[in-house]
């Protein structure tokens, strides 16, 4: 095979640690990412009744998360379900240890770092990834139930990458199940009021999700929850395989390398994402639109996931300004569309690999108002930037009226409630009202 010149920066998001990457041509790389993904799914697909169970790292024993924790574990375990967490300490260790207690199948993915999380003792069967976005890939695999605790920003990334793959199709529709009323209830109003305001999701949509306060509660939603077959399909909505992997798994190492390859020589780039449902003539709109002929005036190039609404303004922008129009987005099912206003732009077929890609980190990403994807990129860049797997950048918010109930939620919640985040992690990102204050944002870091 050819040497493939891949953007550093891309690689830095893949690999477990942040530091500069001196080869940037190593395509053995994407046979490593390859075999992660091959083998975490074999992984998974000789387990039965599968139940994923997410949370904060942070809760230790005798909190009281951790006790409905392992209580919870316990009831899964005693009752023949296969108890999945990230192998780590907190609500993993909590929930973990009940199922292995109870004798059940206690299962781990953890991620290989350094100086961070190793398996906790209570985990019977273990699968380590040296790559973040492969393991997260397969905590957020398809299991008969999601059971989510309270936790951090990691916990949002994951919630939000299930409830969107649900929401477009790409994953069939299980049990959601939120624990702790008091946590969750500030984040489901603003995804009732302020999200569902802006038509980027539905209330119909937040109310199938299942708020409990107990094990015993949890658990009587779980009983009933029917195994689902794993069947031997390499398709972008399936992942899976009880078999021998097939020639398909080639589709995947296409658009790993095809995506590497579309990020080499895209320098200066701004990430702008948001919801595709906000239309011309609506505020948002407008301020996309003119983000975009800024970011172009300014010599940056504008990056979308290619579609209509937010994406489009942005793209749009730039375009008619001269500079830099690019987009990386999904094709779903027969869909293709894309907006005609982008020097180039390229699509996945899977929902991983093309998040891979828009993630890669740039100059700065710009939120505008969005649903469940906008979310789930926005925790995710949190997340990497948190724990350092990235190098901090401009994150930056549009409009203090939507995003203002989501940071007083990080602010009072996550914070000062719980406290699965420091009192500083909040001031990662900003909230700014126009396109001038972006612009000032990135110049004056960048």
């Amino acid at each position: 095979m050819a040497n493939h010149k891949i953007s550093p920066n891309l690689l830095n998001l893949a690999a477990p640690i942040a530091k500069e990457m001196h080869d940037y041509r190593d395509t053995w790389r994407v046979f490593r990412i390859m075999a992660e993904l091959v083998e975490g799914y074999q992984f998974l697909s000789k387990l039965e009744r599968e139940v994923t169970i997410l949370g904060s790292a942070r809760f230790p024993e005798g909190h009281e998360y951790y006790n409905i924790a392992r209580e919870l574990g316990g009831l899964l375990g005693k009752n023949g379900f296969t108890t999945i967490t990230g192998g780590g300490p907190g609500i993993m260790e909590a929930t973990n240890r009940g199922a292995f207690e109870a004798n059940g199948n206690s299962v781990g993915l953890n991620i290989q770092l350094p100086h961070e999380q190793r398996v906790n003792p209570y985990v019977k069967q273990s699968a380590g990834f040296y790559y973040f976005f492969t393991r997260k890939v397969m905590l957020t695999s398809p299991a008969n139930a999601f059971v989510y605790f309270p936790g951090g920003y990691g916990t949002m990334d994951e919630f939000f990458e299930v409830v969107d793959l649900i929401e477009l199709g790409q994953m069939m529709r299980v049990p959601i199940i939120l624990v702790g009323s008091r946590y969750w209830k500030p984040l489901l109003k603003f995804l009732q009021t302020c999200v569902c305001s802006i038509g980027a999701t539905t209330k119909q949509e937040v109310a199938s999700w299942t708020v409990v306060d107990t094990a015993d509660e949890a658990y009587a939603l779980l009983k009933e929850t029917k195994d689902i077959k794993n069947v031997c399909d390499l398709s972008p909505n399936s992942f899976q395989c009880t078999g021998n992997i097939d020639w398909k798994i080639f589709r995947v190492m296409a658009e790993l390398v095809e995506g590497f390859e579309f990020l080499t020589g895209l320098t200066n780039a701004v990430t702008v994402l948001g919801t595709k449902s906000i239309q011309p003539g609506h505020y948002s709109y407008d301020a996309a639109y003119e983000c975009g002929k800024l970011m172009a005036e300014h010599g940056f190039t504008v990056v979308t996931g290619a579609k209509g609404g937010i994406a489009e303004a942005a793209n749009k922008g730039a375009f008619e300004a001269g500079g830099g129009s690019v987009g990386i987005g999904m094709k779903i099912g027969a869909s293709l569309e894309v907006n005609p206003y982008m020097n180039k732009s390229i699509l996945f077929n899977f929902p991983f690999t093309r998040k891979l890609m828009i993630t890669a980190p740039t100059k700065a990403f710009i939120f505008f108002p969005g649903g469940f994807g906008t979310l789930h990129h926005l925790f995710e860049i949190l997340t990497l930037i948190q724990t350092k797997k990235i190098k901090r950048r401009p994150v930056i918010l549009y409009d203090h009226k939507f995003w203002e109930p989501l940071h007083a939620f990080i602010k009072n919640t996550l914070v000062h409630d719980v406290a699965t985040i420091d009192d500083t992690d909040d001031e990662i990102y900003q909230i700014v009202d126009s396109p001038e204050a972006m612009v000032k944002i990135i110049e004056s870091i960048v």
